[in-house]
């Protein structure tokens, strides 16, 4: 084998693909008797809502929040969002009160954690191949790659009152 071919993908047969073109022919045919319908009823005096089910019903929040992950492809960035809402009981509370997930780079599979201290950044890295394995338990096998651990942010610099408006900086004169 090369290195190009995909392994354990076998190619769909003819029976796959006849299955794959009855479903889209199905689905297009009832988008059809809909709308046929709706016309229909709309010359008749209106839409009017039946005893049965239709696309116009109400839908459950949680499916159709459901739905709306599985539609655009958020089941990843969803799932990692939970997580981070259940930090405290994956890492523990110790951890968790000095370290916070900040951001997940879908992409590339980071997750990236601030701490608090110097101290438990160094911690974290130290923990950091655990903790991935047992994200990826939870979620999935690869969708964590890696831990990026950040320390504690520096605080800003702050110009004091006497700094002159439209000013660079000490060494603006020199220009």
């Amino acid at each position: 084998m090369s290195a190009q071919e995909p392994q354990n993908t076998p190619e769909p047969s003819g029976v796959d693909l006849a299955r794959v073109a009855l479903r889209a022919a199905k689905e297009a045919a009832r988008a059809r008797g809909d709308a046929a319908q709706q016309k229909k009823q709309a010359r008749r005096g209106g839409l009017r809502s039946g005893a049965r089910a239709d696309g116009r019903d109400p839908m459950a929040l949680g499916s159709a929040i459901n739905r709306l992950i599985t539609e655009r492809g958020w089941e990843a960035p969803a799932a990692v969002g939970g997580v981070m809402g259940r930090w405290p009981q994956i890492v523990g509370e110790d951890v968790a009160n000095h370290c916070v997930p900040e951001k997940y780079d879908e992409d590339e599979r980071v997750l990236v954690v601030r701490c608090d201290s110097t101290a438990w950044a160094t911690n974290l890295r130290l923990l950091a191949p655990t903790l991935v394995a047992r994200l990826n338990e939870d979620l999935g096998h690869g969708t964590v790659r890696q831990i990026k651990v950040l320390g504690p942010s520096a605080p800003t610099r702050r110009y004091g009152p006497l700094r002159a408006p439209g000013s660079s900086g000490p060494g603006d004169t020199y220009r």
